[in-house]
């Protein structure tokens, strides 16, 4: 850890992700202000993933960390592993197959310091296709506009995506193990409900390399996702956070919202 290292550890949680790895650790090195850790978990891989990650490591030295999970757990698990190893104030997330804007550490870090009452800060995201070419690096925007994650934005839509996100290390909430889709969600839930401050900046420091539905990985699984939003919402009604009838009509809501995406999905694969 060098002097100007930020008190920031990186867990990237990596199944099968040899093709684009390398541009994910990339954007996390050219950070204007480097985290001092950066964790990646192999989640039981099985090919040439692990291989990869000693690799890195071996090109970096002291700032990787690898950690190779027998079998495959899941995103939850897996960065819950990574979680579990890192050893700096604020944990960042980072998907093995998506980038950070440069200044992104700089400015959340600056954000989280100046504001050390909240928990868990995200924001936005730039949305671009897996063969993307062009330079995704952009104005990132309002840096110091940011808006506050109430229960009632959570229970509605999705505040902001995993790779947006750093949170501190030493709350006591984790990703929800053996959980397969939306599991983040669920975190930013009980983050929210504990109650536990949470912002969103209103700057674009992530580049996501794939739709949020419909396309390719787990997101892919429509179904799937719908069904564990479905179970979110009767999980936060099981701990005492909403009533039965709430949870009935957020449900209801979701399904409509669910049947839309299907339906556009559908027509831009007809296009």
């Amino acid at each position: 850890m060098t002097v100007d290292a930020a008190p920031v550890s990186v867990v990237v949680p990596c199944f099968r992700c040899t093709a684009t790895l390398e541009r994910a650790v990339a954007s996390v090195a050219a950070q204007t202000l480097r985290p001092a850790q950066l964790v990646l978990v192999d989640d039981g891989s099985g090919d040439a993933t692990l291989a990869l990650l000693h690799s890195i490591r071996a090109r970096y030295v002291d700032w990787v960390k690898v950690v190779a999970l027998p079998v495959n757990i899941g995103a939850a698990g897996a960065r819950n592993a990574g979680w579990q190893v890192a050893t700096q104030t604020y944990i960042a997330f980072l998907d093995s197959d998506d980038a950070w804007h440069p200044r992104k550490i700089e400015i959340q870090l600056a954000y989280m310091q100046a504001h050390p009452d909240v928990a868990l800060c995200g924001h936005l995201c730039r949305q671009l296709t897996p063969d993307a070419s062009e330079e995704p690096w952009w104005s990132v925007g309002a840096v110091n506009e940011a808006q506050t994650v109430t229960l009632s934005n959570l229970l509605l839509r999705h505040a902001f995506v995993t790779p947006s996100v750093m949170v501190k290390r030493n709350i006591a909430m984790r990703f929800a193990e053996g959980v397969r889709h939306m599991e983040d969600h669920r975190l930013w839930l009980d983050v929210v409900g504990a109650p536990l401050l949470t912002v969103k900046l209103m700057a674009e420091l992530v580049a996501v390399y794939k739709p949020v539905y419909g396309v390719t990985g787990l997101s892919a699984d429509m179904w799937g996702m719908e069904k564990a939003e479905l179970a979110n919402y009767r999980y936060f009604h099981g701990v005492g956070k909403i009533s039965y009838s709430l949870m009935c009509l957020l449900q209801a809501y979701s399904l409509l919202k669910y049947v839309r995406r299907v339906a556009i999905v559908h027509v831009l694969r007809r296009v």
